[in-house]
This record gives C-alpha cells, structure tokens and sequence, in this order.
C-alpha cells in the first residue's frame, strides 16, 4: 500500500520555486555565456549573435518540457547592423522555428519591444523578472510566462536573455503538488494574476480580487515569508521567483 504524502504549506512552497528555480538557473547560464562570448568579440552583429544564440536555444527546447521559447533581444542601437533585432526560437506543439519578426519601425506591424514588460522591468531594475500569465500575442497566441534577465557588455545593457513557458504546461507541473497539502492552493504572480490553482473557477491569467491581497502581496515584496490575510489564509513567497503561494484557511 502506498502511503500519501501531505505536504505543509511551506513545503508546497519551496516545491514551486524549485521549478522555477531550475529555469532561473538556465537562464543565468545563457547570460554568462553570452556576456563572455560577446565581450570578445570587436563588434556586435545580428549574425554573430544569432549563431550564439541559436547554440543554446535550440537545445533547450528540445530537452526541457517546460520552455516553448527561447532566444536573446537585443537593445536598440546595439547591433552594427540591425537597429532592432530578435534572436528567438520558438518550440511546443509544431516543429521548432525562428519567431519571424519585423523590425522597421516604419511598418504598421512592427511593435517597439522596448515597451513590454518582459523588456521594461529588467532594463529599469537590472534584474531578472518573471512577467505573466499573459496571452503571448508575439510567439504562441497562448498564455505564458516570460523570464527575462540584462545582458552586459562593458557595463551596458546589449539586451535580454530569456525563456517562454506555456501556463498548461506548468498547470500539469504545479497542479500535482498544490494538491498534495490541505485545502484549496493558489499560485499567483506578485501583482495578483493567477497561474494555476486548484480552485476550477480560477481561471490563468485572471487578476484575484481578495479581501487584503494587496497588503499581504506588498508584505511579501518586502522581504516577509508570509502573510496572514482576513479570511485566515496565508500567502507564503515562493522563494525568489516573485510567485506567491497562497493557501485557503
């Protein structure tokens, strides 16, 4: 007979940041890697990046079940030349591809990446940052996770370094754990968009309107563990992944 584990609240937390823990070391590595690549290099070219690039993205979407993209966007200015340039690959449910971009700003379609989240917060904190759920309209048209971490070169931003996750995917990951303790269990991003829960009526991507959320979300961002709300659940920080964890009384 095969005993059933119940976890503690705490410990379906640590569970959570360990996944993301393992993209969040991915995507340190890439950094370092192209940090050092592009450091030696006399000048930065949309080729000479694509090649780099394409030596770690391709294989990673290939390995890890969870990222469907994968690439590096470069700052604006930065490439010898190509004013605006996207090296991003693109895997999940069809054969992977290069995500086709346009990259003059005269164009209708073309888009100022500078202006995304994915893009603004990293370049405006200098460091890494999860953005989502979103419906991911530039890559998969289907809601995501997007973690993004600068990249520099002599001191300056040359771009972001980054992966996609599908929410399903993480959903299949996460649901299995947030059942494993006691209660109804609720993953939301630090600005009280939900991920994934066990609640059905909590639909991905949906901002959760409760009751002192926005106090305990804020007590978290501080540095608290956790924090109590005023129908007696708990939030409990999900390491540092900016994810919450938040568990019904």
């Amino acid at each position: 007979m095969t005993a059933v584990t119940t976890r503690t609240p705490t410990e379906i937390a640590d569970r959570v940041a360990d996944t993301f823990d393992a993209l969040f070391a991915t995507i340190d590595g890439w950094r370092d890697l192209l940090e050092g690549r592009l450091a030696a290099l006399d000048t930065l070219t949309a080729e000479s990046v694509d090649g780099l690039v394409e030596e770690f993205a391709v294989p990673a979407l290939h390995r890890d079940a969870l990222i469907t993209g994968a690439g590096f966007v470069a700052t604006p200015g930065t490439l010898d030349d190509a004013e605006w340039h996207l090296a991003w690959w693109l895997g999940g449910q069809g054969a992977l591809r290069r995500l086709a971009t346009i990259d003059d700003p005269a164009h209708e379609q073309f888009r100022d990446y500078t202006a995304l989240e994915w893009w603004r917060i990293p370049a405006r904190t200098g460091a890494r940052h999860l953005t989502g759920p979103y419906v991911d309209y530039v890559c998969t048209d289907d809601y995501a996770v997007t973690i993004t971490t600068p990249v520099r070169v002599a001191g300056a931003m040359v771009g972001v370094v980054g992966t996609d996750a599908l929410v399903d995917r993480l959903e299949r990951e996460l649901l299995p754990v947030l059942r494993s303790g006691r209660g109804e269990a609720t993953i939301v991003n630090a600005g009280g968009r939900v991920v994934t829960s066990t609640d059905a009526h909590l639909e991905p991507g949906a901002i959760l309107r409760r009751a002192g959320l926005p106090e305990a979300l804020a007590a978290l961002r501080a540095g608290a563990d956790s924090a109590g709300l005023p129908d007696g659940g708990t939030a409990l920080a999900c390491g540092d992944s900016s994810l919450v964890l938040l568990i019904a009384a």
